[in-house]
């Protein structure tokens, strides 16, 4: 069995094993990396025979920690990046290269919609009727989504809102909040396997899972970096900001929102956390805050959408795909017996 893993800005780790009864029982570990002392190497194939096929991505990065000891010095990759190499090997983990991915171009449905079906899909995902997705959404009203665990009273005016007719919905999601209106930045959902994050960090699978943006980001003119946690930022300061989801069925909701033409004014007067943050910055610093990609790229919304859809279908195996009918139906239910409820909304006053 063989597995690869090229480690984010370093090295390429190749496993090739053989398992019997349950247990590794052949392990060679290559790849472009470098490592002293040389007889390292084999203390690292030596550590992992005999450790059971279902060992966790913690236990196989233990056990080469612990045989290597302080001794071995690792250039370009890590017990962590090998431990990755070897549950690829073994079906355990998965990479890009392994899934064919469903794009959804933007479907334009209420908000809530699309928060419900951020569940629906991952639970699609999870039973094998649609394979991993790339959705982005549309909406046609003016709303807050907030993330999971954020309070209500700390994060919106209420009376604010009510006043602007902004619906205020929770998604599943954590992170902050979300100012929406229809057409002022640019969302989307990529449901995958945890296999494909298998044994990262979640500051690592943020920007794993964000990488092809970044790419896209600059095929559009932005010189986009990640800013840990789950920043998307420019030069000229913040573009927007991802959000995740790891289910217990095995799937991951992985989703941001980049600001495209946000009324800064419109947001400070519903967001109280966006008051504070910028209460000695005054609206001028707002608005640069917002960062909107509409000056930083002069294109319109649905050209950079196209450009972002253009880039993950040129590095990925995908193919253009909708929501089913059961789909649908199954997010219209949600909306109504979780997303639009009071119970839900202030599950966090």
């Amino acid at each position: 069995m063989h597995g690869e893993y090229k480690v984010p800005g370093g090295k390429l780790v190749v496993a090739d094993v053989k398992q019997q009864d349950g247990s590794l029982s052949e392990v060679s570990i290559s790849g472009d990396f470098f490592l002293e002392p040389d007889t390292a190497l084999e203390t690292i194939n030596t550590a992992l025979i005999g450790l059971p096929i279902t060992a966790s991505h913690q236990q196989l990065a233990g056990a080469i920690k612990e045989a290597l000891g302080d001794s071995a010095v690792l250039f370009g990759f890590s017990a962590e990046a090998v431990a990755t190499a070897v549950r690829r090997a073994l079906g355990k983990a998965s990479s890009w290269l392994d899934h064919s991915f469903t794009v959804i171009e933007p479907v334009t449905l209420p908000a809530a919609h699309h928060a419900a079906l951020d569940e629906v899909i991952a639970e699609s995902v999870a039973k094998g009727q649609r394979g991993p997705t790339l959705r982005f959404w549309d909406w046609d009203d003016s709303v807050v989504v907030i993330g999971s665990f954020q309070s209500v009273k700390n994060e919106v005016d209420m009376e604010a809102a009510k006043e602007a007719d902004i619906q205020v919905v929770r998604r599943v999601t954590g992170g902050g909040a979300m100012f929406m209106e229809p057409g002022n930045c640019i969302t989307y959902s990529l449901t995958v396997p945890t296999s494909l994050v298998d044994g990262m960090s979640i500051e690592k699978s943020y920007e794993f899972l964000d990488a092809w943006v970044l790419s896209a980001l600059s095929e559009v003119g932005i010189k986009a970096h990640y800013k840990p946690l789950n920043d998307i930022a420019s030069p000229t300061g913040k573009i927007g900001g991802a959000a995740q989801k790891r289910f217990a069925n095995g799937v991951v909701v992985h989703h941001a929102t980049l600001a495209y033409n946000i009324d800064a004014n419109k947001m400070l007067q519903v967001l109280r956390t966006g008051r504070e943050k910028l209460s000695d910055k005054g609206t001028t610093s707002a608005n640069k805050r917002v960062d909107p990609m509409r000056s930083q790229t002069g294109l319109s919304r649905d050209a950079i959408i196209e450009a972002f859809i253009k880039v993950f279908c040129g590095a990925y195996d995908t193919h253009k795909g909708n929501y089913t009918a059961e789909e649908l139906a199954s997010a219209k239910q949600l909306v109504a017996t979780k997303y639009v409820t009071e119970d839900w909304l202030y599950k966090v006053p």
